[in-house]
């Protein structure tokens, strides 16, 4: 027997928890999920000491850079990323990182290629942004991040124009804005400028249509929420906890 669970704050939403749930039980494997929504990462050296059994983990919001240095050794690939979403507990009891959202979205995006240019817009610039770039450059994607602040890397929402929304077909949103309890809220971009040449993807799950993506629907886009992503990226996490 063996004790999984997911690292972050406010998650009594999360996707990862039902699906190993019920992974376990339809394979008949005497394992556990849990949720740790926790305040701060203190705790985190606790958690691990306290339960043995615990083999690997899965981060989230708001924890995905926070945790790197609560690691012993990253990943090739989490290491250029910068930001984590899956830890195993190695033989020796030391904690290994790992970044399978890249591989889930890139997974996710392959079952649209018929809609796809090669030009993106990335809305947002955290821990999973990150993820979403470096499966963008490995794609061969232009692409322009949208941020809140400005820095020498970003535009910021104020600077996407008519000609921006016009260049970058694909839209990915990498905030949590939409996700419940708040579904009214969205990233603030020129929608109207939205065709239906145009594919948004949403990482947020939680509803499946969020706002971001019924202004996408209303303009004729093609939409697609993060569950196909998670449920790649959570495929992905099992077989590293396994190998």
């Amino acid at each position: 027997m063996a004790n999984y669970g997911l690292i972050g704050k406010n998650i009594a939403y999360s996707f990862s928890k039902k699906f190993f749930t019920q992974k376990f039980k339809e394979e008949k494997l005497p394992h556990s999920y849990h949720n740790f929504d926790i305040e701060t990462l203190d705790v985190f050296k606790k958690i691990i000491q306290q339960d043995t059994t615990i083999k690997g983990l899965n981060v989230t919001i708001p924890y995905k850079e926070k945790i790197i240095p609560y690691l012993d050794t990253l990943d090739s690939q989490a290491r250029i990323i910068g930001a984590v979403n899956t830890i195993k507990v190695l033989e020796d009891g030391t904690l290994k990182g790992y970044n399978t959202d890249h591989y889930g979205f890139s997974k996710a995006l392959s079952n649209y290629p018929a809609v796809l240019k090669k030009t993106a817009l990335i809305l947002g610039n955290g821990g999973a942004s990150k993820a979403i770039k470096y499966a963008l450059d490995d794609l061969g994607y232009n692409h322009t991040t949208v941020s809140r602040n400005v820095t020498k890397d970003t535009i910021t929402y104020q600077q996407v124009t008519k000609q921006v929304i016009e260049n970058n077909t694909l839209i990915v949103n990498t905030t949590p804005l939409g996700v419940a309890p708040d579904v009214l809220k969205s990233p603030e971009i020129p929608y109207s400028y939205i065709t239906k040449e145009h594919f948004l993807f949403d990482l947020v799950y939680n509803p499946q249509k969020t706002t971001f993506l019924k202004h996408g629907l209303a303009k004729g886009a093609t939409i697609a929420n993060g569950s196909k992503m998670l449920e790649y990226q959570a495929q992905k996490a099992w077989s590293i906890w396994n190998s």
